[in-house]
Protein backbone atom coordinates (compact mmCIF):
# COMPACT_ATOMS: atom_id res chain seq x y z
CA UNK A 1 0.00 0.00 0.00
CA UNK A 2 2.40 2.61 1.23
CA UNK A 3 4.71 2.39 -2.50
CA UNK A 4 2.01 3.89 -3.99
CA UNK A 5 1.01 6.55 -1.09
CA UNK A 6 2.19 10.03 -2.88
CA UNK A 7 2.31 11.31 1.00
CA UNK A 8 1.84 10.75 4.47
CA UNK A 9 0.16 13.35 6.75
CA UNK A 10 -0.83 13.65 10.63
CA UNK A 11 -3.83 15.46 12.32
CA UNK A 12 -3.73 19.14 12.45
CA UNK A 13 -1.84 19.39 9.12
CA UNK A 14 -3.06 22.24 6.63
CA UNK A 15 -2.15 24.76 4.15
CA UNK A 16 -4.74 27.01 5.52
CA UNK A 17 -5.25 28.66 8.85
CA UNK A 18 -7.05 26.74 11.79
CA UNK A 19 -9.23 30.07 12.36
CA UNK A 20 -10.40 30.75 8.68
CA UNK A 21 -13.76 30.04 7.37
CA UNK A 22 -12.90 27.33 5.02
CA UNK A 23 -11.36 25.48 7.92
CA UNK A 24 -14.24 25.37 10.03
CA UNK A 25 -16.72 24.41 7.17
CA UNK A 26 -14.38 21.60 6.32
CA UNK A 27 -13.80 20.80 9.94
CA UNK A 28 -18.19 20.31 9.92
CA UNK A 29 -17.52 17.63 7.53
CA UNK A 30 -15.10 16.13 9.19
CA UNK A 31 -17.49 15.55 12.39
CA UNK A 32 -19.62 13.45 10.29
CA UNK A 33 -17.12 11.33 9.13
CA UNK A 34 -15.51 11.08 13.16
CA UNK A 35 -18.25 9.15 13.60
CA UNK A 36 -17.02 5.86 12.19
CA UNK A 37 -13.36 6.81 10.68
CA UNK A 38 -11.25 5.64 14.36
CA UNK A 39 -12.98 2.83 13.84
CA UNK A 40 -10.90 2.07 10.36
CA UNK A 41 -7.15 1.18 9.94
CA UNK A 42 -6.26 4.39 7.42
CA UNK A 43 -7.78 7.10 5.87
CA UNK A 44 -6.54 7.95 2.00
CA UNK A 45 -7.41 10.50 0.17
CA UNK A 46 -7.18 10.09 -3.77
CA UNK A 47 -6.67 12.60 -6.46
CA UNK A 48 -7.02 15.98 -4.64
CA UNK A 49 -7.35 19.30 -6.75
CA UNK A 50 -4.11 20.78 -6.81
CA UNK A 51 -5.69 23.67 -4.71
CA UNK A 52 -6.67 21.42 -2.28
CA UNK A 53 -5.85 22.54 1.30
CA UNK A 54 -6.27 19.29 2.91
CA UNK A 55 -7.71 21.21 5.40
CA UNK A 56 -10.53 18.61 5.65
CA UNK A 57 -8.67 15.33 5.54
CA UNK A 58 -6.26 17.15 8.93
CA UNK A 59 -9.43 17.45 10.53
CA UNK A 60 -10.36 13.42 10.02
CA UNK A 61 -10.37 11.64 12.74
CA UNK A 62 -7.89 8.23 11.92
CA UNK A 63 -4.65 6.36 13.29
CA UNK A 64 -3.09 6.79 9.36
CA UNK A 65 -3.97 9.31 6.99
CA UNK A 66 -2.41 9.45 3.41
CA UNK A 67 -2.42 11.03 0.05
CA UNK A 68 -2.87 9.11 -2.83
CA UNK A 69 -2.50 11.52 -6.09
CA UNK A 70 -1.50 9.24 -9.25
CA UNK A 71 -4.33 7.96 -11.50
CA UNK A 72 -6.78 5.29 -9.60
CA UNK A 73 -5.67 2.59 -12.03
CA UNK A 74 -1.97 2.65 -10.42
CA UNK A 75 -3.94 1.84 -7.35
CA UNK A 76 -2.81 -1.73 -6.04
CA UNK A 77 -5.19 -4.38 -4.57
CA UNK A 78 -5.90 -4.18 -0.58
CA UNK A 79 -4.82 -7.24 1.57
CA UNK A 80 -7.25 -9.40 2.67
CA UNK A 81 -7.18 -7.76 6.11
CA UNK A 82 -7.21 -4.27 5.42
CA UNK A 83 -10.62 -2.35 6.64
CA UNK A 84 -9.91 1.43 4.55
CA UNK A 85 -11.52 4.46 4.13
CA UNK A 86 -10.90 5.84 0.28
CA UNK A 87 -11.82 9.62 0.77
CA UNK A 88 -13.29 11.58 -2.49
CA UNK A 89 -13.44 15.11 -1.38
CA UNK A 90 -15.80 16.96 -4.65
CA UNK A 91 -14.02 14.35 -6.72
CA UNK A 92 -17.65 13.68 -7.93
CA UNK A 93 -18.61 16.44 -8.38
CA UNK A 94 -15.79 17.15 -11.68
CA UNK A 95 -16.06 13.83 -12.64
CA UNK A 96 -17.23 13.03 -15.81
CA UNK A 97 -17.26 9.04 -15.89
CA UNK A 98 -18.04 8.37 -11.91
CA UNK A 99 -19.36 4.95 -12.87
CA UNK A 100 -15.43 4.12 -14.37
CA UNK A 101 -13.92 5.23 -11.11
CA UNK A 102 -15.98 3.48 -9.01
CA UNK A 103 -15.44 -0.05 -11.03
CA UNK A 104 -11.72 0.64 -10.70
CA UNK A 105 -11.87 1.04 -6.95
CA UNK A 106 -14.09 -1.57 -6.77
CA UNK A 107 -11.44 -4.22 -8.28
CA UNK A 108 -9.08 -3.55 -5.48
CA UNK A 109 -10.91 -3.00 -2.15
CA UNK A 110 -12.22 -5.82 -0.25
CA UNK A 111 -15.50 -6.03 1.58
CA UNK A 112 -14.46 -3.96 4.68
CA UNK A 113 -13.64 -0.88 2.67
CA UNK A 114 -15.59 1.99 2.17
CA UNK A 115 -15.83 4.72 -0.34
CA UNK A 116 -16.62 8.50 1.38
CA UNK A 117 -17.38 10.86 -1.23
CA UNK A 118 -18.21 14.67 -0.14
CA UNK A 119 -20.61 15.70 -2.83
CA UNK A 120 -21.97 19.51 -3.46
CA UNK A 121 -25.76 20.13 -3.08
CA UNK A 122 -27.55 20.22 -6.56
CA UNK A 123 -30.51 22.08 -5.01
CA UNK A 124 -28.05 25.10 -4.35
CA UNK A 125 -25.65 24.84 -7.04
CA UNK A 126 -26.25 28.49 -8.09
CA UNK A 127 -24.80 29.55 -5.00
CA UNK A 128 -21.07 27.36 -5.41
CA UNK A 129 -21.11 29.20 -8.98
CA UNK A 130 -21.52 32.69 -6.79
CA UNK A 131 -18.88 31.12 -4.33
CA UNK A 132 -16.45 30.53 -7.26
CA UNK A 133 -17.21 33.86 -8.71
CA UNK A 134 -16.19 35.80 -5.34
CA UNK A 135 -13.03 33.23 -4.84
CA UNK A 136 -14.48 31.17 -1.83
CA UNK A 137 -13.83 28.09 -4.46
CA UNK A 138 -10.20 27.46 -5.57
CA UNK A 139 -9.78 26.06 -8.73
CA UNK A 140 -12.53 25.34 -11.36
CA UNK A 141 -16.46 25.27 -10.74
CA UNK A 142 -17.63 22.61 -10.06
CA UNK A 143 -19.87 21.43 -13.04
CA UNK A 144 -21.40 17.76 -12.22
CA UNK A 145 -24.24 18.30 -9.16
CA UNK A 146 -25.56 14.80 -8.89
CA UNK A 147 -29.25 13.77 -6.69
CA UNK A 148 -29.37 11.11 -3.91
CA UNK A 149 -31.01 9.08 -6.51
CA UNK A 150 -28.92 9.65 -9.78
CA UNK A 151 -25.68 8.75 -7.18
CA UNK A 152 -27.71 5.91 -5.57
CA UNK A 153 -28.47 4.35 -10.06
CA UNK A 154 -24.66 5.13 -11.08
CA UNK A 155 -23.41 3.21 -7.76
CA UNK A 156 -25.71 0.24 -8.32
CA UNK A 157 -24.02 0.06 -11.72
CA UNK A 158 -20.72 0.15 -10.48
CA UNK A 159 -21.89 -2.58 -7.66
CA UNK A 160 -21.71 -0.80 -4.72
CA UNK A 161 -24.28 0.41 -2.35
CA UNK A 162 -24.86 3.24 -0.80
CA UNK A 163 -25.10 2.73 3.00
CA UNK A 164 -24.93 5.97 4.75
CA UNK A 165 -26.21 9.54 3.81
CA UNK A 166 -25.53 12.46 5.71
CA UNK A 167 -26.32 16.16 5.20
CA UNK A 168 -23.58 18.43 6.38
CA UNK A 169 -22.64 22.38 6.51
CA UNK A 170 -26.24 23.01 7.38
CA UNK A 171 -24.72 26.78 8.82
CA UNK A 172 -21.35 27.23 7.50
CA UNK A 173 -20.85 30.37 10.40
CA UNK A 174 -18.90 30.42 13.55
CA UNK A 175 -21.41 32.39 15.31
CA UNK A 176 -18.82 33.34 18.21
CA UNK A 177 -18.55 29.45 18.85
CA UNK A 178 -22.67 28.68 18.74
CA UNK A 179 -21.69 27.53 14.99
CA UNK A 180 -20.98 23.94 15.89
CA UNK A 181 -24.23 23.58 17.51
CA UNK A 182 -26.26 25.74 15.18
CA UNK A 183 -24.72 23.30 12.35
CA UNK A 184 -25.31 20.05 14.35
CA UNK A 185 -28.78 20.95 15.00
CA UNK A 186 -29.84 21.92 11.54
CA UNK A 187 -28.52 19.40 9.57
CA UNK A 188 -30.84 16.92 11.81
CA UNK A 189 -33.99 18.74 11.26
CA UNK A 190 -36.19 17.70 8.14
CA UNK A 191 -36.85 20.32 5.75
CA UNK A 192 -33.81 22.13 6.73
CA UNK A 193 -30.86 20.23 5.94
CA UNK A 194 -32.00 19.64 2.64
CA UNK A 195 -30.25 22.79 2.03
CA UNK A 196 -26.67 21.89 3.68
CA UNK A 197 -23.93 22.78 1.30
CA UNK A 198 -23.10 18.94 0.90
CA UNK A 199 -23.33 15.44 1.70
CA UNK A 200 -21.35 12.61 2.47
CA UNK A 201 -22.16 9.62 0.55
CA UNK A 202 -20.30 6.08 1.86
CA UNK A 203 -19.84 3.32 -0.62
CA UNK A 204 -20.05 -0.13 0.80
CA UNK A 205 -18.76 -2.59 -2.56
CA UNK A 206 -21.19 -5.44 -2.68
CA UNK A 207 -18.61 -8.74 -3.29
CA UNK A 208 -19.57 -12.20 -2.92
CA UNK A 209 -17.65 -14.32 -0.99
CA UNK A 210 -16.72 -18.11 -2.60
CA UNK A 211 -14.41 -19.71 -0.50
CA UNK A 212 -15.35 -22.21 2.15
CA UNK A 213 -15.88 -19.84 5.91
CA UNK A 214 -16.40 -21.20 9.28
CA UNK A 215 -19.43 -20.06 11.23
CA UNK A 216 -20.11 -20.26 15.41
CA UNK A 217 -23.64 -20.32 16.00
CA UNK A 218 -23.64 -18.88 19.58
CA UNK A 219 -26.73 -19.89 21.76
CA UNK A 220 -27.30 -18.45 24.93
CA UNK A 221 -29.50 -20.64 27.13
CA UNK A 222 -31.01 -20.00 30.58
CA UNK A 223 -33.75 -22.13 32.04
CA UNK A 224 -34.02 -24.23 28.63
CA UNK A 225 -33.19 -27.57 29.00
CA UNK A 226 -35.77 -28.96 26.82
CA UNK A 227 -34.69 -26.90 24.14
CA UNK A 228 -31.02 -27.74 24.01
CA UNK A 229 -31.07 -30.93 21.88
CA UNK A 230 -33.53 -29.93 19.36
CA UNK A 231 -31.91 -27.00 18.98
CA UNK A 232 -28.75 -29.13 17.76
CA UNK A 233 -31.41 -31.16 15.75
CA UNK A 234 -32.90 -28.87 13.97
CA UNK A 235 -29.98 -26.96 12.86
CA UNK A 236 -30.05 -27.71 8.84
CA UNK A 237 -26.79 -28.28 6.66
CA UNK A 238 -24.58 -24.96 6.24
CA UNK A 239 -22.70 -23.86 3.72
CA UNK A 240 -19.89 -23.30 5.84
CA UNK A 241 -18.05 -25.66 8.69
CA UNK A 242 -19.81 -25.12 11.74
CA UNK A 243 -18.75 -24.25 15.37
CA UNK A 244 -21.66 -24.36 17.81
CA UNK A 245 -21.22 -22.56 21.11
CA UNK A 246 -23.46 -22.89 24.02
CA UNK A 247 -23.32 -20.96 27.01
CA UNK A 248 -25.45 -21.26 29.97
CA UNK A 249 -26.81 -18.76 32.21
CA UNK A 250 -27.59 -19.21 35.90
CA UNK A 251 -30.36 -21.36 34.95
CA UNK A 252 -32.46 -22.88 37.87
CA UNK A 253 -33.67 -25.98 36.15
CA UNK A 254 -31.41 -28.62 34.51
CA UNK A 255 -30.17 -26.84 31.13
CA UNK A 256 -26.17 -27.28 32.42
CA UNK A 257 -26.10 -30.88 32.42
CA UNK A 258 -28.28 -30.91 29.33
CA UNK A 259 -25.60 -28.88 27.26
CA UNK A 260 -22.68 -31.16 28.75
CA UNK A 261 -24.44 -34.36 27.53
CA UNK A 262 -25.40 -32.88 23.95
CA UNK A 263 -21.77 -32.00 24.13
CA UNK A 264 -20.93 -35.48 24.34
CA UNK A 265 -23.42 -37.30 22.52
CA UNK A 266 -23.58 -35.24 19.30
CA UNK A 267 -19.23 -34.50 19.24
CA UNK A 268 -19.37 -36.84 16.13
CA UNK A 269 -21.54 -34.32 14.30
CA UNK A 270 -20.37 -30.99 15.81
CA UNK A 271 -17.66 -29.19 17.04
CA UNK A 272 -19.31 -28.21 19.92
CA UNK A 273 -17.64 -25.57 23.07
CA UNK A 274 -19.58 -24.86 25.70
CA UNK A 275 -19.18 -22.28 28.97
CA UNK A 276 -21.52 -20.83 31.75
CA UNK A 277 -21.94 -16.97 32.09
CA UNK A 278 -20.15 -15.03 35.26
CA UNK A 279 -22.43 -12.15 34.81
CA UNK A 280 -25.67 -11.23 33.90
CA UNK A 281 -27.94 -10.67 30.49
CA UNK A 282 -27.77 -11.86 27.75
CA UNK A 283 -25.66 -9.76 26.42
CA UNK A 284 -23.03 -10.94 28.71
CA UNK A 285 -23.91 -14.23 27.20
CA UNK A 286 -23.28 -13.90 23.98
CA UNK A 287 -19.95 -12.03 24.63
CA UNK A 288 -19.03 -14.68 26.48
CA UNK A 289 -19.66 -16.87 23.43
CA UNK A 290 -18.26 -14.64 20.96
CA UNK A 291 -14.60 -14.01 22.74
CA UNK A 292 -14.07 -18.12 22.31
CA UNK A 293 -15.38 -18.45 18.56
CA UNK A 294 -13.24 -19.43 16.26
CA UNK A 295 -15.49 -18.80 13.18
CA UNK A 296 -15.09 -16.04 10.68
CA UNK A 297 -18.56 -15.87 10.38
CA UNK A 298 -20.67 -15.26 14.08
CA UNK A 299 -24.26 -15.69 14.71
CA UNK A 300 -26.64 -15.92 17.06
CA UNK A 301 -29.90 -18.64 17.93
CA UNK A 302 -31.52 -17.83 20.60
CA UNK A 303 -32.11 -21.04 22.78
CA UNK A 304 -36.14 -20.78 22.73
CA UNK A 305 -36.06 -21.51 19.61
CA UNK A 306 -38.72 -18.84 18.71
CA UNK A 307 -36.68 -18.05 15.48
CA UNK A 308 -36.45 -21.27 13.67
CA UNK A 309 -32.84 -22.73 13.08
CA UNK A 310 -34.02 -23.87 10.28
CA UNK A 311 -33.78 -20.25 8.65
CA UNK A 312 -30.19 -19.92 9.39
CA UNK A 313 -29.02 -20.82 5.78
CA UNK A 314 -30.92 -17.68 4.83
CA UNK A 315 -28.78 -15.36 7.20
CA UNK A 316 -25.60 -17.09 5.85
CA UNK A 317 -26.37 -16.84 2.63
CA UNK A 318 -27.41 -13.49 2.24
CA UNK A 319 -24.11 -12.62 3.89
CA UNK A 320 -22.02 -14.17 1.27
CA UNK A 321 -23.60 -13.02 -1.70
CA UNK A 322 -22.71 -9.57 -0.52
CA UNK A 323 -26.43 -8.34 0.27
CA UNK A 324 -24.98 -6.62 3.41
CA UNK A 325 -22.20 -7.30 6.25
CA UNK A 326 -24.77 -7.19 9.25
CA UNK A 327 -27.29 -9.65 8.80
CA UNK A 328 -30.44 -8.76 10.63
CA UNK A 329 -33.56 -10.60 11.53
CA UNK A 330 -37.13 -9.67 11.22
CA UNK A 331 -40.18 -10.90 13.18
CA UNK A 332 -42.45 -8.52 12.45
CA UNK A 333 -43.23 -9.18 8.05
CA UNK A 334 -44.95 -12.19 8.47
CA UNK A 335 -47.99 -13.63 10.64
CA UNK A 336 -46.85 -14.96 13.82
CA UNK A 337 -47.52 -18.43 15.26
CA UNK A 338 -50.29 -18.20 18.03
CA UNK A 339 -48.82 -16.53 21.21
CA UNK A 340 -45.55 -16.40 19.71
CA UNK A 341 -45.53 -12.18 20.97
CA UNK A 342 -48.18 -10.95 23.11
CA UNK A 343 -50.11 -6.98 21.19
CA UNK A 344 -48.52 -4.62 23.76
CA UNK A 345 -44.94 -6.71 22.95
CA UNK A 346 -45.83 -6.32 18.59
CA UNK A 347 -46.31 -2.41 19.04
CA UNK A 348 -43.59 -1.97 21.42
CA UNK A 349 -41.14 -3.99 18.52
CA UNK A 350 -43.08 -1.50 16.00
CA UNK A 351 -42.57 1.54 17.69
CA UNK A 352 -38.36 0.79 18.45
CA UNK A 353 -37.56 -0.63 14.85
CA UNK A 354 -39.57 3.00 13.47
CA UNK A 355 -37.74 5.25 16.45
CA UNK A 356 -34.32 3.55 15.54
CA UNK A 357 -34.83 4.04 11.75
CA UNK A 358 -35.73 7.68 12.16
CA UNK A 359 -32.39 8.08 14.89
CA UNK A 360 -29.88 6.09 13.23
CA UNK A 361 -30.91 6.85 9.55
CA UNK A 362 -31.11 3.41 8.36
CA UNK A 363 -34.43 1.51 7.65
CA UNK A 364 -34.63 -1.34 9.87
CA UNK A 365 -37.70 -3.74 10.18
CA UNK A 366 -37.31 -5.58 13.49
CA UNK A 367 -34.56 -4.01 16.33
CA UNK A 368 -35.09 -6.79 18.30
CA UNK A 369 -34.81 -9.97 17.03
CA UNK A 370 -32.04 -12.20 18.41
CA UNK A 371 -30.56 -13.46 15.45
CA UNK A 372 -27.86 -11.78 13.74
CA UNK A 373 -25.06 -12.37 11.40
CA UNK A 374 -21.68 -10.59 10.70
CA UNK A 375 -18.04 -11.33 10.26
CA UNK A 376 -15.61 -11.52 13.56
CA UNK A 377 -13.45 -9.03 12.29
CA UNK A 378 -16.58 -6.44 12.53
CA UNK A 379 -17.33 -7.70 15.73
CA UNK A 380 -14.07 -6.58 16.68
CA UNK A 381 -14.57 -3.30 15.32
CA UNK A 382 -18.16 -3.49 17.64
CA UNK A 383 -16.04 -3.82 20.85
CA UNK A 384 -13.41 -0.54 19.80
CA UNK A 385 -16.63 1.31 19.26
CA UNK A 386 -18.62 0.38 22.29
CA UNK A 387 -15.49 1.63 24.42
CA UNK A 388 -16.25 5.20 23.00
CA UNK A 389 -19.92 4.84 23.18
CA UNK A 390 -20.41 2.82 26.44
CA UNK A 391 -21.81 -0.17 27.03
CA UNK A 392 -25.83 -0.06 27.61
CA UNK A 393 -27.69 -2.87 26.40
CA UNK A 394 -28.65 -6.02 28.82
CA UNK A 395 -29.69 -7.81 25.80
CA UNK A 396 -27.41 -6.92 23.78
CA UNK A 397 -29.60 -5.65 20.33
CA UNK A 398 -28.44 -2.18 20.44
CA UNK A 399 -25.10 -2.58 20.90
CA UNK A 400 -24.84 -4.61 17.75
CA UNK A 401 -27.15 -2.48 15.88
CA UNK A 402 -26.05 1.00 16.68
CA UNK A 403 -22.22 0.23 15.53
CA UNK A 404 -23.18 -1.82 12.52
CA UNK A 405 -25.06 1.37 11.08
CA UNK A 406 -22.57 4.00 12.52
CA UNK A 407 -19.59 1.82 11.00
CA UNK A 408 -22.01 1.72 7.26
CA UNK A 409 -21.61 -1.47 7.37
CA UNK A 410 -24.70 -2.24 5.36
CA UNK A 411 -27.85 -3.62 6.91
CA UNK A 412 -29.50 -6.22 5.14
CA UNK A 413 -33.16 -7.55 6.83
CA UNK A 414 -34.04 -10.83 6.66
CA UNK A 415 -37.87 -12.07 7.46
CA UNK A 416 -38.57 -15.01 9.71
CA UNK A 417 -41.63 -16.54 10.99
CA UNK A 418 -41.81 -16.03 14.58
CA UNK A 419 -42.88 -19.14 16.29
CA UNK A 420 -44.17 -19.85 19.62
CA UNK A 421 -42.25 -21.42 22.58
CA UNK A 422 -42.36 -24.86 22.55
CA UNK A 423 -40.81 -25.19 26.23
CA UNK A 424 -40.52 -22.68 29.61
CA UNK A 425 -41.08 -19.00 29.37
CA UNK A 426 -39.84 -15.44 28.41
CA UNK A 427 -37.19 -13.72 30.21
CA UNK A 428 -38.35 -10.49 29.31
CA UNK A 429 -39.95 -8.05 31.47
CA UNK A 430 -41.93 -5.60 28.88
CA UNK A 431 -42.21 -2.38 30.93
CA UNK A 432 -38.99 -2.68 32.86
CA UNK A 433 -37.11 -3.65 29.76
CA UNK A 434 -40.01 -1.33 27.59
CA UNK A 435 -38.05 1.63 29.51
CA UNK A 436 -34.39 0.17 29.36
CA UNK A 437 -34.67 0.48 25.64
CA UNK A 438 -36.28 3.53 25.08
CA UNK A 439 -33.31 5.15 27.62
CA UNK A 440 -30.69 3.59 25.18
CA UNK A 441 -33.33 5.11 21.76
CA UNK A 442 -32.69 8.57 23.32
CA UNK A 443 -28.97 8.40 24.40
CA UNK A 444 -28.69 7.05 20.91
CA UNK A 445 -30.72 10.49 19.74
CA UNK A 446 -28.34 12.54 21.22
CA UNK A 447 -24.88 10.89 20.86
CA UNK A 448 -25.40 9.98 17.29
CA UNK A 449 -27.79 11.34 15.56
CA UNK A 450 -27.69 14.98 16.66
CA UNK A 451 -23.89 14.52 18.07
Amino acid sequence: MTSLIESKITMGVSTISNSSWRYFVNGRIASVINSFSPFYDRVIQLTPKKEESHALLAQIECSEKYIYGQDLEHLKPESATDANLYLMNGNLNYSYDIQLELRILHKIMNRESRIMGVVYNPYISVLFKLAHKFKLIKGNCPDVFLTRASLKAIAKLSDFEIVRTRNCVSFPFRIFGFGVMLDALFRSLPFINVFSAASVYVFRPIKKISERKKISIVIPARNEAGNIENALERIPKLNADVEIIFIEGNSTDTTWNEIQRVQKEWSDRYNILIDQQTGKGKANAVEKGFNIATGDILTILDADLTMPPEKLPYFLDSYLKGHGDFINGSRLIYPMEGAAMRTLNKFGNIFFSKALSFVLQTRLTDSLCGTKLFSSRTYKRFLAWREKFGKHDPFGDYDMIFPACVLCLGVQDVPIRYLDRSYGQTNISRFTDGLRLLKMTLLAFFKIRIK
